[in-house]
């Protein structure tokens, strides 16, 4: 699944050159598939360092906040529901209305079209 998604994003969105894929030190994170994937894209693999969570703090925000703001509060009939849902969590409301006050209390898709459009304009 994670292989999946990392093709599905590099086919959505031109990866910037130097990306990197910070995880921690999970079996699907450390698989070799899921290395050969990275270097497919030239996407170079940082792995946290054993019991510390600071590592992993971005992510483990944004799960906190896929649990609590989202997946709590349904039941899914299907695993394909939860997937369906789940995408629309991210696509839909995280990526596109929420503000983070890491990006100025700004929505992820929106800093993003600024560093595509600043990045053309150099």
């Amino acid at each position: 699944m994670v292989c999946a998604a990392v093709d599905m994003a590099a086919r959505r969105v031109p990866l910037p050159d130097g990306a990197v894929f910070h995880s921690d030190r999970g079996s699907q994170y450390t698989s070799g598939d899921f290395a050969a994937t990275l270097a497919r894209h030239e996407i170079r693999q940082s792995v946290g360092r054993t019991g510390i969570c600071f590592d992993n703090a971005m992510a483990e925000s944004f799960f906190g906040k896929l649990k609590t703001e989202w997946v709590h509060h349904r039941v899914f009939a299907t695993r394909a529901d939860a997937r369906r849902e789940i995408i629309r969590f991210i696509e839909g409301f995280y990526n596109r209305r929420r503000l983070h006050s890491g990006l100025g209390y700004r929505p992820p898709a929106e800093v993003l079209d600024e560093w595509f459009a600043n990045r053309q304009v150099a």
